[in-house]
């Protein structure tokens, strides 16, 4: 089935809360269907921009879209079953979060560190969303696609998707023109503990967990309960999660900061070289908690820009340019937006 409407509000179909309207809305829920439309509108309106998003929760409008806004509704589950290792094709309508739960619940292991991020299972492909210690592309096995240009299908084996930290072919060289349609898990039967990052481990200990007792419920219950402590409630507080990326600097360029700021913590990537956390730069350098309008840095976690209310996406983009501009001139490091922004360069 096709849903369509034009002037619609986009303001249900991004976490910000901002009131952006799109010339066209198409919901789709089908393969065949985004097709059809991908045919259509492309014979009816060939010079017009096509987006597709999913949930919302990585993305900052900038202004009104003036072209067709595409959505999934393709949804449900397929599980098989190999022994220990089992393969599901996940509809890329699917709710991240009711993926992992169902995982879970079913015992199937290697998504639950990536508990409670925001979003469909369409964007974790193109984002490859991660979170304590566990990244989308350690389970993805393919990603089944169409073609934004001329509607043809298309399957990327997770060796073509070029996955790297928040990176994948899908933001970079082919940013913009295929649709994810579907993605193929591959999760594990046997249970294998990841607690060393993020406060997994103290957490667990906190709540009595230790030991031979951690099991996959547990560690969900956990990183939930990580987040909900630093992260706001997009419901209340319009926001995208964390809005930068962490940067990698040169180890040469680590180990002099670390002369000045011995406080700094990082974590050590070997020959790529030494991530350093952007909320500590931001925090440093005194946003944390600060606003710019209508804008705000979060008073718990200073990676995330939030909607105090009534911000327009220019202010939250010039939020982001002045913390950007102070962790320059403090410490000579660039961070970028992990957010894609609509409208404007970052």
């Amino acid at each position: 089935m096709i849903k369509e409407k034009t002037n619609c509000s986009l303001r249900a179909h991004n976490t910000f809360g901002l009131e952006v309207r799109a010339d066209r809305f198409v919901e789709y829920d089908t393969v065949e269907d985004l097709q059809q439309v991908v045919g259509r509108i492309r014979a009816e309106e060939p010079d017009k921009p096509l987006l597709h998003i999913g949930g919302g929760s990585n993305l900052l409008f900038l202004g009104d879209y003036h072209g067709t806004v595409l959505h999934s509704a393709i949804r449900g589950v397929e599980a098989h079953d190999e022994g220990e290792t089992v393969f599901l094709r996940v509809g890329a309508a699917v709710v991240w979060d009711d993926f992992v739960s169902y995982c879970v619940e079913h015992g199937y292991y290697g998504v639950e560190n990536l508990s409670l991020i925001p979003g469909e299972v369409g964007a974790s492909a193109v984002q490859n969303i991660g979170a304590y210690g566990a990244e989308a592309k350690d389970v993805i096995e393919k990603v089944e696609t169409v073609d934004l240009r001329n509607g043809a299908f298309r399957v990327f084996d997770v060796s073509e998707c070029r996955y790297a930290y928040r990176r994948s072919i899908f933001k970079e060289e082919l940013k913009g023109r295929y649709a994810v349609t579907n993605v193929s898990f591959k999760l594990s039967r046997r249970f294998t503990p990841n607690l060393d990052y993020g406060g997994v481990r103290e957490a667990l200990l906190a709540s009595g967990t230790e030991g031979g007792r951690v099991t996959a419920q547990a560690v969900r219950r956990a990183v939930i309960g990580i987040r909900k402590a630093k992260l706001p409630d997009p419901k209340v507080w319009g926001n995208a999660g964390s809005f930068f990326m962490n940067p990698v600097v040169d180890r040469k360029v680590y180990e002099m900061l670390k002369t000045e700021y011995p406080d700094m913590p990082h974590y050590d990537l070997g020959e790529a070289g030494v991530k350093v956390p952007a909320g500590w730069l931001i925090e440093r350098c005194g946003w944390k908690g600060r606003s710019l309008g209508h804008a705000a840095v979060h008073d718990r976690q200073a990676l995330v820009l939030v909607n105090k209310g009534e911000a327009t996406g220019r202010e939250i983009m010039d939020l982001c340019k002045a913390v950007q501009t102070d962790v320059y001139d403090k410490f000579g490091i660039s961070i970028r937006p992990e957010v894609n922004i609509i409208g404007g360069e970052a």
